[in-house]
């Protein structure tokens, strides 16, 4: 059972679910850690750039340490990498080519915006409006004890209707636009990429038209694709790499290590207020709302 990431308040109008965010995915890339021929553990350290550079910091720069102690205190008198202790970091931004902008660790820290516990879904959207393009990361969204009823409600309902919520939230230290879509039996939260983000594809593209082609071109190559269409089965895909690389980690491996199973932590609930009244008077803000930005344009 993964763990929980969020923990907070989902609502839409006047009606609040208490939910819990899980990771829809999990990577499975095989990590290595570094040895040398010996077995022993190569590891980082931050050391100061040398050359021509000196004394202009730029990005930090990281690079393994000797597995030697003797290296690592510096008893080596050819060596003239001076290592930096965490504390006496600062970040530089590249405004141009080699000229730098320096922000101390604690500015960088006041600017962070602190953590939500609640995300306010502020407007609803068609899903197929949403290129996958913006779509970052999926986690399922889990209702806390005594909101199942309220949960359901809001599954069916964007179901029903075709559309998402959109709404922003802080996970962790970093800001969301966050898009609520309606699985089989769950709710998914899927975070977006800013507008900003995305690349105009425009720019990479060129020579389109419309006589590129030809329609006889079109009706062969629709051919094929339904020749060649199925459905959806992710589970015919598998990352054949990794595979090869666990069967050779396998047939070296001694024991097999179990993985640990962690127990479910218990979210704590809260009391739900009277669901109708709740939609009803959230309906009658959103309609009021409008009718005030209609006079607006009126006059």
């Amino acid at each position: 059972m993964p763990r929980a990431v969020w923990k907070g308040t989902l609502s839409f109008g006047l009606v609040a679910i208490p939910v819990s965010l899980y990771p829809a995915t999990e990577a499975k890339d095989v990590r290595f850690h570094l040895f040398d021929r010996e077995g022993r553990r190569v590891r980082y350290r931050r050391v100061v750039e040398t050359g021509p550079s000196l004394g202009e910091p730029g990005e930090e720069d990281v690079q393994p340490a000797s597995a030697d102690p003797a290296l690592e205190t510096g008893d080596d008198e050819s060596s003239t990498e001076t290592e930096v202790a965490y504390e006496d970091l600062v970040r530089g931004y590249e405004v141009e080519p080699e000229n730098y902008v320096f922000l101390e660790t604690a500015e960088i820290e006041r600017a962070r915006p602190s953590p939500s516990r609640v995300i306010d879904l502020e407007h609803f959207v068609r899903l197929e409006e949403i290129d996958p393009v913006y779509f970052e990361k999926a986690y399922y969204v889990v209702p806390g004890p005594g909101a199942e009823k309220s949960y359901d409600l809001l599954l069916r309902t964007l179901r029903e209707t075709g559309r998402v919520g959109i709404g922003r939230f802080v996970l962790r230290t970093k800001p969301h636009l966050v898009a609520i879509r309606p699985m089989e039996r769950v709710l998914a939260l899927e975070t977006l990429y800013f507008g900003d983000e995305v690349r105009d594809a425009t720019r990479l593209v060129s020579g389109l038209g419309p006589g590129a082609v030809t329609q006889r071109e079109i009706d062969i190559s629709k051919q094929l694709v339904e020749a060649l269409a199925t459905d959806w089965d992710p589970s015919r895909f598998a990352d054949e790499y990794r595979e090869e690389l666990m069967r050779m980690i396998s047939e070296r491996t001694p024991e097999r290590i179990e993985e640990s199973v962690e127990e479910p932590s218990a979210d704590a609930g809260s009391r739900m207020g009277d669901l109708m009244d709740a939609l009803r008077r959230s309906v009658e803000q959103a309609k009021a709302g409008k009718k005030g930005k209609g006079s607006h344009r009126a006059g």
